[in-house]
């Protein structure tokens, strides 16, 4: 047998495993249900391993031993012997949303669970294997053992906080008025010490091991299952001023009608389309970590292919194939089945952007346009006017290629008037200076406003052909807007409106490029074309060279490996089951009755082709159906007691592992992407907040790109290097006209010429040191024309040879010296109104009786005791009126 000992972080519960391994094709586990303490489950190894030697007494020969330690179960697979194990062997954190891990799997291991003693061998098995092993799990899969990851933080947060009252579950005597899955902050039950907790069904769409899982899934206790999702994740720090605000960005892939590139296109015959992705952003003020008093704010749209039966024949070897429609579809048949899906999770309006090209010399893309603009109109005649599905055709590549258009520009008209229709979710409701002082866009906002903040109804659903570049720069500029409404919600910036150029901003793009580049990998098999700054049009001329060698890249990926990643994907993801006496997967022509269950059997019931929506959807608008307390909902849920002070529902213990040494260079938060750190210019004199313009020449960072392209890095240095030498030391005294004079470079050139200053030292050897430093105007504000005094630039290098030198100087030397050398120090005054003013003690300063009466009066107001107003205080207050006002 094998024995599976799981724990919880703390190692003070645990749960045991069997597995039975004489069973030579049959999975059998056993499951006791019982909770050990950590005493108890050494007692019970101590017995199995007494038990197992094989002769009493003997120590040499142990009978259990450790196979393997892992840190979860993806699931149980069998091809045509027996079930294999598949475990997380090792692990990395990724992200953090309210003191929940989210982890990357970076290993994993396989284990065949029958004896060899009763292995059946079969000639093929080896190669199942091989493809099964071709899905690479250490690759962009991620799990969090308390935090839902299948669903959104709308979802999460909204759902599974629902009034304990609406779940007429017998467990439930008490009263309470809310309760949350994660934590336990002020839930104890009246009188008691239980805490109640709801725990939902994972959104099955999202999740990559459920066939893996649904072997033991009804056998298990729930706490083993383990569910993962396939995308991206990413998460980094932007400080405002030290106040740190977490920016993650969350993209799951559908397992459903899954695939690569020219092999998954359109629909499927239940209305799930190929490169499904749903891109959630969540930001919140890590100062706060709880779900309940911490301020949490997310943005979610989704990208897929335009859902009607469509595909690419790529036997031609031609760089585009030609776009068929494969089957009539004038009821739009598909294309309701996946909008009723739409109307169900994300609520109304759905808005269609599409962006494949609309002017054609040969009619290519075009054909898609017009299919589904004529599906739109079919299916919005039946819906009411209000909830109707909007469509937004922008023909992308067109504008790009002209020059008289800013795409980007334009694209932000469209971002704000979806970000508009939609709104954004919330958990707190609006502050009170956004009450009393709106923003004029903020009370166009969408949405829908309750009392404890604001719920994002309806989606953004974006698509070109391929759903990756283009689509990856429209959602990135609708990110962009909905984060500056983000922003503004959580009282963190006065006007919701970010310029490009800023650290956050750039924080922003890096994320949003990484997580382009990660789902353009895992589809078209190379990274994005064109970006962000290809769009923006500032990208090196490198650049281009790089997208030549992308775009081989892809062309390659799709004609040779593509078909065996897709065959992997569907032995991984349960779409194809080996079964003795039938043909194999690598027999199989093509894949298609695979995934179009219709075409091995006719449905007994056949859908309303003007009712196309699900019973009940249409009431609910514009809320999701998926979050609405109803019966069928309700039987998704499932209640939990705890015990006020356990460890499962302390974040404290949980987040911050007391019973662990933490290392401060292994820390999650120190390490991530930092705004300060990574995108601050280092330069004296600049505005630390992570909302002003930076010039491209100031940025923390290589302005040509993210962390991996290193080559550009290089590349950037040597531009620098090999820029006109800089002007003589005369150029000093002439302002900054003469640099905006000298600087007419090509604008693509990364360098840019600025001033160099000669400091000479006054030490005993004159030194000549050149400092590079940006021009007056660019540091304060203010054009210094005129030079400096001599009585000036004397006292300025006495004070640069005092800083340098003063830890150098004795004390007892400094008595002694002559009397020249006393005219080069300067006695410093402390300027501070403290008498003792030093680290180590500080006395505070005296205050007067006027600012003492002030003070209280100050404090009387705020208590609402309010001073009666005298003569010179309304002649104040009519002069501030005049001058504000009239």
């Amino acid at each position: 047998r094998y024995f599976l000992v799981g724990s919880n972080p703390a190692e003070t519960k645990y749960r045991v495993l069997k597995i039975d391994r004489t069973e030579p094709k049959d999975l059998v586990i056993i499951d006791d249900k019982h909770v050990y303490t950590q005493q108890e489950v050494r007692e019970l190894l101590g017995r199995l391993d007494l038990g197992n030697r094989t002769k009493i007494g003997q120590k040499g020969s142990s009978g259990l031993s450790r196979a393997v330690s892992a840190f979860g179960v993806v699931g149980f697979v069998r091809f045509l012997e027996g079930y294999y194990i598949v475990l997380i062997t090792k692990r990395r954190k990724m992200a953090d949303i309210g003191g929940h891990a989210i982890y990357k799997i970076e290993d994993t291991n396989m284990i065949y669970i029958p004896n060899d003693s009763v292995r059946v061998t079969h000639p093929d098995e080896a190669r199942y294997l091989r493809i099964f092993q071709n899905v690479d799990l250490s690759s962009n899969f991620y799990f969090s053992y308390s935090y839902d990851l299948s669903h959104s933080l709308q979802y999460n947060l909204t759902v599974l906080r629902m009034p304990l009252e609406t779940l007429k579950t017998e467990t439930t005597q008490t009263r309470q008025e809310s309760f949350d899955i994660f934590e336990d902050e002020g839930l104890s039950t009246q009188g008691g010490s239980g805490v109640f907790g709801i725990c939902s069904k994972p959104y099955e769409k999202y999740v990559w091991n459920g066939k893996l899982l649904e072997a033991v899934k009804n056998t298990v206790h729930r706490d083993w299952l383990l569910y993962i999702i396939h995308g991206f994740c990413g998460q980094s720090k932007l400080s405002i001023y030290g106040r740190p605000i977490y920016v993650t960005l969350i993209a799951r892939r559908s397992s459903k009608f899954a695939g690569t590139r020219f092999l998954k296109r359109g629909s499927n015959c239940e209305g799930d389309v190929a490169n499904e992705v749903e891109t959630e952003q969540i930001l919140y003020d890590a100062s706060v970590m709880s779900f309940s008093a911490g301020s949490y704010s997310s943005y979610v749209q989704v990208r897929g292919s335009v859902p009607l039966y469509w595909s690419q024949d790529i036997s031609t070897m031609m760089p585009k194939p030609p776009i068929t429609l494969d089957q009539a579809d004038p009821f739009a048949h598909v294309a309701a089945l996946h909008f009723d899906q739409m109307l169900q999770r994300f609520g109304s309006p759905i808005i269609i952007l599409n962006l494949v090209k609309e002017r054609e010399k040969r009619k290519h893309e075009r054909i898609l346009s017009e299919e589904l603009v004529a599906a739109v109109t079919y299916l919005n005649q039946f819906l009411p006017p209000e909830h109707a599905i909007i469509y937004i055709p922008w023909d992308m590549a067109k504008y790009t290629k002209s020059k008289l258009c800013n795409v980007l520009d334009r694209l932000n008209v469209i971002a704000e008037s979806v970000v508009k229709k939609t709104g954004f979710f919330v958990n707190r409701p609006d502050s009170y200076c956004s009450i009393l002082r709106p923003d004029e866009k903020w009370n166009e906002l969408g949405g829908c406003v309750v009392p404890t903040g604001r719920l994002q109804t309806g989606v953004l659903r974006t698509n070109c052909v391929d759903c990756l570049d283009r689509t990856n720069t429209a959602q990135f500029m609708v990110g962009k807007c909905a984060l500056a409404y983000q922003l503004y919600s959580l009282g963190l910036i006065d006007k919701p409106n970010l310029q490009f150029d800023t650290d956050a901003v750039r924080l922003f793009e890096e994320l949003y490029e990484d997580h382009g580049d990660t789902l353009s990998l895992q589809y078209g098999g190379s990274q994005l074309v064109h970006r962000v700054k290809t769009y923006r049009k500032i990208a090196p001329w490198t650049q281009h060279s790089k997208d030549i060698m992308q775009t081989l890249s892809r062309y390659y990926s799709n004609a040779f490996s593509d078909a065996d990643r897709q065959e992997s994907i569907n032995l991984f993801l349960g779409v194809f089951k080996p079964t003795e006496g039938k043909p194999h997967l690598w027999e199989l022509p093509t894949d298609f009755y695979l995934h179009h269950k219709n075409t091995l059997s006719l449905s007994q019931s056949r859908r309303s082709y003007t009712y196309w929506w699900t019973t009940g959807v249409l009431k609910h608008l514009p809320l999701p159906f998926d979050e609405v307390i109803c019966a069928e909902n309700r039987r998704k849920l499932t209640v939990k007691k705890f015990h006020k002070y356990e460890e499962e529902i302390d974040i404290h213990n949980e987040f911050f592992r007391p019973h662990e040494l933490s290392s401060f260079d292994e820390t999650f938060c120190l390490a991530m992407t930092n705004s300060t750190r990574d995108f601050m210019p280092k330069n004296v004199g600049i505005d630390p907040s992570p909302f002003t313009v930076r010039k491209p020449d100031e940025t923390g960072k290589s302005v040509l790109g993210n962390k991996s392209n290193r080559e550009e890095t290089v590349l950037q240095r040597k531009t620098a290097a090999s820029a006109p030498p800089p002007p003589s030391e005369e150029a000093v005294s002439s302002s900054s006209e003469d640099d905006s004079g000298t600087d007419k470079e090509d604008e693509g050139t990364v360098s840019q010429r600025s001033t160099p200053v000669k400091v000479t030292d006054t030490g005993d050897s004159a030194k000549i040191t050149e400092n590079v430093v940006q021009s007056t105007k660019d540091v304060y504000g203010v054009n210094l024309s005129d030079v400096p005094s001599e009585d000036d630039l004397t006292i300025y290098a006495r004070f640069v040879q005092l800083g340098q030198s003063q830890h150098k100087i004795d004390k007892s030397s400094q008595q002694l010296c002559s009397k020249h050398h006393l005219d080069k120090v300067i006695n410093l005054v402390p300027i501070s109104s403290f008498s003792q003013d030093n680290i180590y003690e500080v006395q505070p300063p005296r205050a007067d009786r006027k600012s003492i009466e002030i003070f209280h009066a100050h404090i009387q107001a705020g208590r609402g005791n309010m001073q009666p107003l005298g003569k010179d205080d309304f002649l104040m207050y009519r002069e501030y009126i005049r001058n504000r006002y009239m």
